[in-house]
């Protein structure tokens, strides 16, 4: 069953916090785009640019203690949950202290003490994982939700329908966040769906099935409090299905238009309901923030972002005995 809600009044400091951290994933991105042609990065970046409202509002919703996994279009689920840029540098970087030792690259982000518990650059390979973290919180009976986010191309794979059905077979605390921005690499979703809506196949499953189709990130917030309302009280799974729009190329830190797979009409389109855009305005507009009281946040965030980088760029490498630990063999 879907369930449609309207949108709740958010406390303003709920908003300013939204706000915040979009602010924050566009802004490390935004200095990714910048420092990434000096070569000192050596990762392949898959850019959140456009998508910031999905992370920003779930994360929020979920709070410090509920456990996130993300795919390999990592960053914004990372900063989101984590509030920090520092590490997270230090890895884009390759520096002994990023969160995987400088080892892990951009695709594989974890942070355990504030409950991201790690992405993976595999298609849909973190939802079985997120699973099995979802059974361990029933079996302690410690309240928390497990959250997993994957984009509309881990929605062809056989690890998504499995681990579906065994959470509703198991009645797991497990909420689904699909981030559908309709393309896998360049091929659209109509070529590649035998079913023309998600939501109505995820209908005959006994679990809740949200729809969040909005750059708002209030909205998304909002409707993610409604989904995780569903698992405590249903004690069953929930799926959210975001429509978004990636800015950038699949993979890298230019435009890709040129390729024809997709119009620049379209992205203008999304362009203009920006999350940032649309956040800053109500706070201006309907919650009396001064354009001051945001400009010194945004100033704040400019200067941790670049203290972040300046500190990863002075970091050591990891040592060379490094390289064989860690590794399953």
């Amino acid at each position: 069953m879907t369930h449609p809600f309207p949108l709740k009044e958010i406390d303003r400091i709920v908003s300013f916090s939204l706000y915040q951290k979009m602010y924050k994933i566009r802004h490390a991105e935004t200095m990714i785009v910048k420092h990434y042609p000096e070569n000192e990065m050596k990762v392949p970046m898959h850019m959140s640019m456009g998508q910031e409202a999905i992370a920003a509002g779930v994360c929020q919703a979920l709070g410090n203690d509920n456990q996130v996994f993300a795919s390999y279009r990592s960053h914004a689920t990372y900063i989101a949950k984590t509030d920090e840029t520092d590490m997270f540098f230090a890895e884009m970087y390759g520096r002994a202290g990023g969160t995987g030792k400088g080892k892990a690259g951009s695709m594989h982000l974890s942070c355990p003490e504030k409950g991201h518990l790690g992405s993976t650059g595999i298609v849909a390979s973190a939802i079985p994982i997120a699973m099995g973290t979802a059974f361990a919180n029933q079996y302690k009976d410690n309240g928390l939700v497990s959250c997993v986010f994957f984009g509309d191309g881990a929605l062809e794979e056989g690890n998504f329908w499995e681990t579906l059905n065994n959470s509703c077979v198991m009645k797991l605390p497990i909420l689904f966040v699909c981030e559908d921005n309709e393309y896998a690499v360049h091929t659209h979703k109509s070529i590649r769906h035998g079913f023309s809506s998600i939501t109505s196949v995820l209908a005959e499953f006994d679990c809740g099935v949200f729809q969040a189709h909005t750059t708002d990130v209030e909205r998304i917030y909002q409707i993610t409090g409604e989904a995780m309302d569903w698992i405590r009280t249903e004690e069953k799974p929930a799926f959210i299905h975001h429509s978004c729009y990636r800015y950038l190329e699949h993979v890298g830190i230019s435009e890709d238009f040129e390729l024809g797979y997709r119009s620049k009409k379209i992205f203008q389109e999304w362009l203009d309901k920006d999350p940032l855009k649309l956040q800053r305005t109500r706070l201006v507009s309907d919650l009396n923030y001064s354009e001051r009281e945001i400009e010194k946040l945004e100033h704040q965030i400019h200067n941790e972002v670049l203290a972040s980088i300046q500190k990863a760029k002075q970091a050591s490498f990891p040592d060379v005995e490094e390289l064989g630990k860690d590794v399953y063999r």
